[in-house]
C-alpha cells in the first residue's frame, strides 16, 4: 500500500455511455493530483480510449495494467477489466454499460479489501442498468455497506462542499415512505455517524450538528404532523445528552434561507431532497462521501449527465474534488 505521501486511490468508471470518463481523464490530466497520489481506475481501455479522443488532451495518456500490483507512479494507471469489444451507445442506458459498471466496483472493491489500493472514488452509474442477480442495491452508499460494513458500521452518504456539509436519516425513499422510516434511535444513529465522522473524518475536535424538520414549519407543534415533536426533538435531546452537539429541529426553509447552515459543522436532513436540493444550490463542485465505514469511498455529486456525453463540456470539478477529499481524509484518519 501506499505511503501517506502518495496513496494510491482507486477511481471506478461508472457509467461508460455517461460523462464518467470524461470527468476522470480531465481531472487525472491535472499534474497536481499526479503529485498528490497514484491514480487507478477500473475500466476498459478502449472505451477510455474512444473519450480520449474528443477531449483534446494529447499529452494525456494511461498506463494500462491487468492489476493493481503493477502500477506506474508517473503516470495515471488503467485496469483494463474487459479485453472483448464493447458497443458504445454515449448517452443511453444499455445492458453491457449496467454489467460494466458492476464489474469496475467489484474489482476495485476486492483490491481494496486485499490493501491494493487506499480509497476508492467512484464514477456515476446507472441505478437502473446496474441491477443483476448478483448486485440489488439502490446506489454506491448501499453497496459498500454491505462490502464493507455491516450492524457494527452503518453507511451514510455525506454531501462535502466547502461551507456546507448534510447528512440523511433516509436515502433512496419513495417519499410516501420517508415517515414510517424515521424514529428515535434512528435519527440518534445517524447523529453518532455524522459525529464520529466530523471528528475522524475531518479533524474537528468538538463538532456542531443542525438537525432539520421532517414537516414545514417544524410541524406547528402537531398541526402539520408529530413526527418533529415526538420522534426528532427527543433524539436530539438524547444525543446532546449522549455528548454530541446536536441541536433542533430547525425547520428547513427558514433554516436554508437564511443562512443558519453556516454555523453548524453538519446538517442532518431527513431525507434525500430536503438536504440534496439546498446542497446542489449553494455549493459548487461538492463530494459524495460515505461516512461510518472502515473504508474511504469519494463520488462527485452529479450523475450520468447523458445529455451532455461526448460534447467535451463536461465540469471536472466534482470528481478532481472527490480524489482530493478522498487523500485529505486518509490523511486525517492516519493522523
Amino acid at each position: 500500500m501506499a505511503e501517506n505521501k502518495n496513496f494510491t486511490i482507486g477511481i471506478t468508471q461508472g457509467d461508460m455511455n455517461g460523462i464518467g470518463y470524461e470527468v476522470i481523464i480531465k481531472s487525472l490530466s491535472d499534474n497536481r493530483i499526479m503529485e498528490m497520489c497514484t491514480p487507478v481506475v477500473y475500466g476498459l481501455s478502449k472505451v477510455a480510449s474512444y473519450h480520449k479522443k474528443y477531449m483534446e488532451l494529447p499529452d494525456f495518456s494511461f498506463q494500462f495494467t491487468k492489476t493493481a500490483e503493477q502500477l506506474s507512479s508517473k503516470r495515471p494507471n488503467l485496469i483494463n477489466l474487459y479485453e472483448e469489444e464493447v458497443k458504445l451507445d454515449l448517452g443511453t442506458s444499455t445492458k453491457i454499460a449496467g454489467q460494466m459498471s458492476e464489474r469496475a466496483l467489484y474489482a476495485a472493491g476486492r483490491d481494496l479489501k486485499n490493501k491494493l489500493i487506499d480509497a476508492i472514488v467512484t464514477g456515476p452509474i446507472n441505478k437502473s442498468n446496474i441491477q443483476s442477480d448478483k448486485f440489488k442495491f439502490n446506489g454506491h452508499t448501499e453497496f459498500f455497506e454491505h462490502y464493507f460494513g455491516g450492524k457494527d458500521h452503518p453507511a451514510m452518504p455525506l454531501m462535502v462542499g466547502e461551507n456546507l456539509r448534510v447528512g440523511f436519516v433516509t436515502t433512496h425513499l419513495p417519499i410516501q415512505k420517508v415517515p414510517e422510516s424515521i424514529n428515535v434511535e434512528k435519527v440518534l444513529q445517524k447523529l453518532e455517524t455524522l459525529n464520529r465522522s466530523l471528528k475522524q473524518d475531518f479533524a474537528i475536535s468538538n463538532p456542531t450538528i443542525a438537525v432539520l424538520a421532517l414537516n414545514p414549519h417544524n410541524g406547528e407543534e402537531g398541526l402539520l404532523g408529530s413526527e418533529d415533536k415526538d420522534i426528532i426533538q427527543p433524539a436530539v435531546a438524547q444525543a446532546f445528552h449522549n455528548g454530541i452537539n446536536a441541536f433542533g429541529p430547525f425547520a428547513a426553509a427558514g433554516f436554508f434561507a437564511t443562512g443558519a447552515y453556516v454555523r453548524f459543522d453538519a446538517v442532518l436532513a431527513m431525507y434525500y431532497d430536503q438536504g440534496m436540493l439546498p446542497f446542489q444550490l449553494l455549493t459548487k463542485g461538492g463530494v459524495n462521501f460515505t461516512a461510518g465505514l472502515p473504508i474511504v469511498r469519494t463520488a462527485p455529486a452529479h450523475g450520468t449527465a447523458y445529455d451532455i456525453v461526448g460534447k467535451n463540456i463536461a465540469d471536472p470539478q466534482s470528481m478532481r474534488n472527490a480524489i482530493y477529499l478522498a487523500i485529505d481524509i486518509l490523511k486525517n484518519r492516519r493522523g
